[in-house]
């Protein structure tokens, strides 16, 4: 407690007067770029990876290479991240790159689909676990679910709106307790091994198939392995509210990817000392599997654990999401009001409030996992095509300043494995795929009807703006280079409109500020 209470002190020693305010010292980099990763993936893809994979020994190695890869972006990343310090991620690189088009097409397929139908099935999830305690001999009821999601989003909706610090200290906490739940997972493993349960990790046994090998649903296997993976771009959306990125970011992707790849791959491990394949095949939720036959009367303890990450990776999810729109609005390619920020509290709410209610609309939905389906290949695609980016970048400006510069070897490496991924799993999966781009390419039109016509008519888009700023008491956040303008002691928030109140105007700030 006493070393907690000491980093929030040093962290309001050192926070910094921004327009989206985000003090975070590299224990809250930890946490959040930890939490972020490691989600309701690990309690999922297992039994995707090991169905791809078509065995034991192959699926261990997928979980692997998976982890390495991830570490290879996450570099590739954080190179572009200081190159390019905008908030937005792969968006505002993509777009400053290649063009306005592809970035809005990055957007686009953001905004529609790859967001609300990722939170909404987290916290599906969340709602699942948390009451199939409540229900032994039968599924929870759907309104129920639906209901319990929709409360979920509401709360961390609210948490996000409140206080940037609430929504990071809400992704410590649950990170923390999910940490705890698959240590304790692993550390049964470890005891399982010690009494010689490991039939299924001798090399005879290991590598044992149950099917065919197939290249292209190895493929798949690591676009299962991915998906557990994902949220390593946490960090690159929110660029501009870190505190010396050039120095923290680097030592997050060195701590945090290291640490989701061991124990993603001794949680396996883990499991298959307690199922074999067929029993971890036949389960939709491995990790109350494992603790049914392990725990015996604390097998309660994982559907909490379950509870407990979902929690922490929807609030994840939100934080990063809001922020994207946020930068698509800024730049032009969403509506000027989710660029604006509460007068005092100086949070995205627009951006937030637009986020829950999209994620909301999902939960009216029953086919969220084929829309997953569809998009995954396209959110792969993107990532292929920032990694790609970078190499464009050196070579037009070879001399632009580049705080953190890595080999172009990483990159190069990157690629290769993403056009494996991506050749394989459209041969595998050429329906899903071709879905997925023409629910991309959609945005085409819309790019060019919303923002690249310039003459549209303003009067609708106007009374929107006004209408909003009232509603959320909001305003546009201020420039950098009046920022420049100013002094270190002298630097503060500057509202570009009067005062809406009297009260606002007389009411401190909030320290978030």
């Amino acid at each position: 407690i006493a070393l907690l209470e000491f980093m929030v002190r040093i962290e309001r020693l050192y926070s910094d007067m921004t327009g989206l305010v985000l003090s975070v010292l590299s224990t809250d980099l930890f946490f959040s770029f930890t939490g972020n990763i490691i989600g309701s993936g690990i309690f999922v893809s297992p039994k995707g990876v090991l169905e791809n994979a078509s065995s034991v020994g192959l699926a261990l190695i997928v979980w692997i290479v998976t982890g390495v890869i991830t570490a290879i972006g996450a570099l590739c990343y954080a190179e572009l991240g200081v190159t390019i310090p905008k908030s937005g991620g792969d968006y505002s690189y993509v777009k400053d790159i290649f063009g306005g088009l592809a970035g809005f097409l990055r957007l686009w397929i953001a905004v529609l689909v790859i967001y609300p139908t990722n939170q909404a099935v987290i916290a599906l999830t969340f709602s699942n676990y948390v009451l199939q305690p409540l229900f032994p001999t039968c599924f929870p009821p759907e309104s129920g679910l639906r209901l319990l999601a929709a409360i979920c989003l509401l709360l961390l909706t609210w948490v996000n709106c409140a206080s940037v610090r609430w929504a990071t200290r809400v992704q410590d906490v649950f990170t923390a307790g999910k940490l705890l739940a698959l240590i304790l997972i692993i550390i049964m493993g470890i005891v399982q091994i010690c009494k010689g349960e490991y039939y299924w990790l001798e090399p005879a046994n290991a590598f044992e198939p149950f099917q065919d090998y197939d290249v292209g649903l190895i493929a798949l296997a690591f676009l299962q392995g991915s998906f557990a993976y994902g949220g390593w771009n946490f960090l690159n959306y929110v660029t501009e509210e870190l505190v010396d990125p050039y120095v923290n970011l680097p030592r997050a992707i060195f701590i945090s990817i290291p640490l989701v790849t061991f124990v993603y791959v001794f949680a396996n491990i883990a499991y298959v000392t307690a199922m074999s394949p067929q029993e971890l095949l036949a389960s939709n939720a491995v990790a109350v599997t494992f603790g049914e036959k392990l725990l015996g009367v604390m097998s309660w303890i994982m559907p909490i654990s379950v509870a407990l990450s979902t929690f922490g990776g929807v609030n994840g999810s939100l934080f990063t999401s809001s922020r994207l729109f946020f930068a698509g609005a800024r730049e032009g390619h969403l509506p000027s009001l989710l660029a604006m920020i509460h007068v005092k509290r100086c949070t995205p709410i627009p951006a937030l409030l637009f986020t829950c209610i999209s994620t909301l609309l999902m939960l009216c939905t029953s086919d969220m996992y084929t829309l997953i389906n569809y998009v995954g290949f396209i959110n792969y695609l993107f990532y292929g095509v920032t990694v790609a980016g970078q190499i464009v970048l050196r070579v037009k400006q070879p001399d632009m300043h580049r705080p953190i510069k890595i080999s172009l070897v990483w990159p190069v490496i990157y690629l290769l494995f993403w056009a494996f991924l991506l050749i394989f799993s459209l041969y595998s999966e050429p329906v899903v795929c071709g879905i997925g781009l023409a629910i991309m390419l959609t945005g085409v039109p819309v790019y060019f009807l919303g923002v690249y016509w310039d003459n549209k008519p303003q009067c609708f888009n106007t009374f929107m703006t006004y209408l909003g700023q009232k509603f959320c008491v909001v305003v546009y956040p201020m420039e950098d280079e009046k920022k420049n303008e100013e002094s270190a002691e002298e630097i503060e928030l500057k509202e570009q409109s009067v005062p809406l109140s009297a009260e606002d105007e007389q009411t401190p700030k909030s320290a978030d500020c």
